[in-house]
């Protein structure tokens, strides 16, 4: 597999879209299953890294057109496909470049605009889905199909150290798993909202990026993120303007967020052991979110 460079980004635009090739290449950092560049001012190279299947960028080729019309904020779209080749073996994508800054490198300082604009987003995203929309995988189970990944987050991260009680933890996650699966229709969700994949600008929220893990389902998946995305309160005036979530929702939102805020904790105490997405930074996000979940509302 070559090393995903500056120089193979140019090479492969100039063999399959030499139009782009001239185009200003410079890195993002960041990503995990994928490596971006961007490329100009609007646009970025996704380039396949972690992802052991190319079916994620595939998902984001077919479904993010037919999205992207009809949601109120900034999200990818792509623009020209790359094709695997013995040069670069893997998925690789032009994508519209979301303008703005990460939240795990930001904060939000506007927080009743954005706990306002996450609920008319995900209130436009959270529509009945086409039944060939692509179904849960290792995102979109019912936390209680999700119980040895949670333990293991629980197992690995130091809560001692930040004063967190994991009995505290399991009983949200307990009362998670004690839910009903969700009765409604299949309706499109996001499923990996957290602080690296949405964009802040003017201190709200102003983009929703890495769409590799939608599908269709329950919508408690993207219901975490009032307490993951916003500051202290959010989560209230959230649930106040998104249309009304009954309690079981509400506790599987609550059980997935916490389980969430504990991946993050983890690759806040793996970022500096080689992993491409961990970072050190995602620990205080992590922390600062399970102690908002730990509170409830």
């Amino acid at each position: 597999m070559p090393e995903i460079s500056e120089h193979l980004v140019r090479v492969l635009l100039r063999e399959q879209h030499p139009d782009l090739a001239d185009l200003p290449v410079r890195e993002v950092a960041g990503g995990w299953g994928n490596q971006m560049w961007r490329l100009g001012d609007d646009l970025a190279v996704r380039m396949q890294r972690m992802d052991t299947s190319g079916d994620p960028q595939l998902k984001e080729r077919r479904w993010l057109p037919r999205l992207a019309g009809r949601l109120p904020l900034p999200v990818p779209a792509p623009v020209r496909n790359g094709t695997p080749s013995e040069r670069f073996p893997k998925m690789w994508t032009v994508m519209t470049w979301v303008h703005g800054t990460p939240l795990d490198h930001t904060t939000i300082t506007r927080g009743d605009h954005a706990a306002d604009t996450l609920a008319a987003f995900l209130t436009a995203l959270h529509v009945e889905a086409p039944a060939e929309a692509p179904g849960a995988s290792d995102f979109g189970t019912h936390p209680r199909d999700s119980g040895d990944g949670f333990e293991h987050f629980l197992n690995a991260v130091d809560l001692e150290a930040f004063g967190f009680a994991a009995d505290d933890i399991r009983a949200v996650w307990d009362d998670a798993a004690a839910t009903p699966q969700w009765p409604g229709p299949r309706v499109w969700v996001h499923g990996d909202l957290h602080p690296a994949n949405v964009v802040v600008a003017d201190g709200t929220l102003a983009g929703v990026v890495d769409f590799g893990a939608l599908f269709a389902g329950d919508p408690a998946w993207d219901l975490g993120a009032a307490w993951l995305l916003l500051p202290d309160g959010g989560a209230a005036r959230f649930f106040d303007r998104y249309p009304r979530v009954d309690g079981a929702t509400f506790r599987r939102a609550r059980g997935l967020a916490a389980m969430k805020c504990l991946f993050l904790m983890l690759m806040g105490q793996n970022g500096d052991r080689g992993r491409p997405g961990g970072k050190p930074h995602w620990g205080p996000a992590g922390r600062t979110a399970l102690a908002r979940v730990l509170k409830g509302v």
